[in-house]
């Protein structure tokens, strides 16, 4: 989730009665709301693949739980008492012990915020290096952002008011989360007929997350097709940004990626419709056949960063036939669709993953972007 989101939720707790334990546990609620995300300054340091491969990881994890809090709370502290020696507080400041608590609040509706997204979270870093996610909520939520930034700017006038204000504002966000996992499984149920006779049978276990936490990467690589043939590996269901009742579905075979938009309040939905107007013949095929040039690829460290971030790699190979050298890309297709607001929240560029090699298989060059 974004980080003015994660701030207004932060400003909302602080006007909920815990706001009420002293002086600076707003602060404390704001600051450790955005926290975690301090590991960005890896991106600055290292760039791209450094962002990849830190980013939502220890300090989303037990010992960023703990860490981000102390420290959260020793700033708020420390400023507080700055402050005291210019002019006496108004009101009595929180006890360290409470600022932690804050903190700790912070912290953890920051993370679980992080859960429910398309993009994921790493829950265990660094005892676990497995993503997780819920596949509820965009990166961001327009509806939720616009509920958190209408109850930041009323109800301000009383105590009583903001304490109003912000149980109102919080039954708001609680919808959201439900409305969107209500549609989410709804999407799910229904993608069986937006693919019709395209839709393979399953190579193995069916996992269609239809509720739970997934992860990634696999355990135990998926069950192959037989020679010659293609299976279903595994079936999703992206939101998208502007509407909660948009899906993309991700049909992920053995030998490609298949997507699909749903629109649940299109009425073709629940009833049948003529032949030419079957949902199936308008999927879009994403080729995924792993080569040997593509696992060569993969092997090299660029390409195993990027694959150890993302849930669905697409790889597409283009060989220059005066020189011989061969370009493998890999494509999140999580965020094919995405592309543009992505990129204006700075992270367009990190769902591409290109390596070039020579005929002989050696990297002549590798970078995050198209």
């Amino acid at each position: 989730m974004d980080n003015l989101t994660h701030s207004l939720l932060g400003v909302t707790l602080g006007r909920t009665r815990l706001g009420q334990a002293g002086r600076g546990t707003t602060a404390a609620l704001v600051l450790a709301s955005n926290a975690p995300d301090i590991d960005a300054i890896t991106g600055i340091v290292g760039g791209g693949p450094a962002y990849l491969a830190w980013h939502r990881g220890p300090t989303h994890g037990p010992l960023g739980v703990v860490g981000l809090s102390i420290a959260t709370a020793a700033i708020v502290w420390a400023a507080l008492r700055i402050l005291d020696r210019r002019r006496p507080p108004s009101r009595p400041n929180a006890p360290f012990g409470m600022l932690c608590a804050a903190a700790v609040i912070g912290v953890l509706c920051h993370i679980l915020m992080d859960l429910p997204t398309s993009y994921g979270t790493r829950l265990l870093s660094p005892f676990s290096w497995r993503w997780y996610a819920i596949d509820w909520m965009p990166i961001i939520d327009v509806y939720l952002l616009g509920v958190l930034v209408a109850g930041t700017l009323f109800g301000r006038v009383s105590e009583a008011s903001r304490h109003r204000n912000a149980a109102i504002v919080l039954t708001l966000v609680a919808t959201i989360y439900g409305v969107r996992a209500f549609a989410h499984r709804d999407a799910l149920e229904l993608a069986p007929e937006l693919f019709g006779p395209a839709l393979p049978t399953w190579c193995g276990p069916q996992t269609v997350h239809d509720a739970g936490i997934v992860s990634w990467p696999p355990t135990v690589p998926p069950t192959a097709a037989a020679p010659g043939k293609r299976c279903l590996v595994d079936m999703a269901a992206v939101p998208s940004f502007v509407s909660p009742f948009r899906w993309t579905i991700v049909a992920h075979l053995s030998n490609a990626y298949e997507l699909h938009d749903i629109d649940l309040l299109d009425t073709r939905l629940r009833r049948s419709v003529p032949a030419t107007e079957q949902f199936w013949r308008l999927s879009i095929r994403y080729p995924n056949v792993w080569t040997p040039a593509v696992k060569t690829a993969a092997e090299r460290p660029l390409a195993q960063r990027f694959l150890g971030f993302s849930r669905y790699p697409s790889a597409r190979i283009v060989t220059d036939e005066r020189t011989g050298a061969t370009t493998v890309r890999f494509v999140d297709i999580r965020f094919v669709n995405a592309t543009a607001v992505t990129r204006a929240a700075g992270r367009g560029n990190l769902f591409t993953a290109t390596v070039r090699l020579a005929p002989d298989g050696q990297a002549i060059d590798e970078h995050l972007g198209p």
